[in-house]
């Protein structure tokens, strides 16, 4: 079932980039485009055979720096969403303050990262972990905040309720929407580390990008966009099959207001 999961996330990929590549060789014939504009599928493979061992390590580069931003996301998401689930002042202000920290675009603050962390892999990592980070922070704040009554009022009618367990219970209701969330985070991590590699990192997918775009070969940006998206649908398949294990271990066991 796992590896099925695989194939299809892998094998939808292939369409939709099939698609958009016929497309656009569609679109050379019509208009008579060079080479130089919109290459051929022969110049694609051709180019696909020479950069594919500089491209397949970069590529890889870029997704241990998108799975550690996206930890790192989901453990500031969860913090701000816990601390800021109350209707209180201070929960008020932990969720503007948020809010506002992500109203600035992440393209001006990308060189003040730049100047202060330099262009290795810590900008790379703050980067990518901003632009996956408020979405989830939306989510968990939505789940966070939402109380489930009627199994939390027993709890606050028999004086047992605290705060820990007051969590539990939601995110134990909120599961299945908590694990998709972090499964379709992934893009989002992914696309803020190409981001910071393609402004001013050196090194990474989004990097050899750049490379690609400064001397005008699309084909080589073809073969990136296709590693990409063939890494990032293996990435997210493992994801969603650890968001389904999950689900079903937790559905065998007591929930944890069960166990009070």
């Amino acid at each position: 079932m796992h590896v099925r999961r695989f194939v299809v996330r892998i094998t939808q990929f292939i369409i939709v980039y099939s698609v958009g590549l016929a497309s656009l060789l569609v679109l050379k014939y019509v208009l008579a485009l060079s080479d130089y504009v919109v290459p051929d599928i022969s110049l694609i493979l051709e180019t696909a055979k020479k950069v594919i061992a500089d491209y397949i390590p970069a590529v890889f580069s870029t997704l241990s720096v998108t799975v550690l931003g996206q930890i790192i996301s989901i453990i500031l998401a969860f913090s701000v969403g816990i601390a800021g689930r109350k209707s209180s002042w201070l929960g008020s202000f932990i969720r503007v303050t948020a809010c506002n920290i992500q109203a600035y675009p992440i393209v001006a603050l990308a060189p003040i990262i730049f100047i202060l962390l330099g262009d290795g892999f810590l900008s790379r990592l703050l980067i990518a972990s901003m632009i996956c980070y408020f979405p989830l922070l939306l989510s968990v704040l939505g789940v966070m905040a939402a109380p489930v009554r009627d199994i939390e009022h027993f709890y606050q009618a028999t004086g047992r309720m605290t705060w820990q367990l007051e969590v539990k219970i939601r995110a134990f209701e909120n599961l299945s929407k908590l694990t998709t969330v972090i499964s379709g985070s992934a893009t989002l991590a992914m696309a803020g580390t190409i981001v910071a590699e393609f402004i001013a990192a050196n090194a990474g997918i989004g990097y050899s990008i750049r490379t690609a775009l400064y001397q005008s070969d699309l084909a080589k940006i073809f073969v990136a966009l296709f590693l990409i998206g063939i890494i990032i649908s293996v990435y997210q398949g493992l994801l969603e099959s650890i968001g389904i294990w999950i689900i079903r271990k937790t559905s065998t066991e007591s929930p944890p207001h069960a166990q009070q």
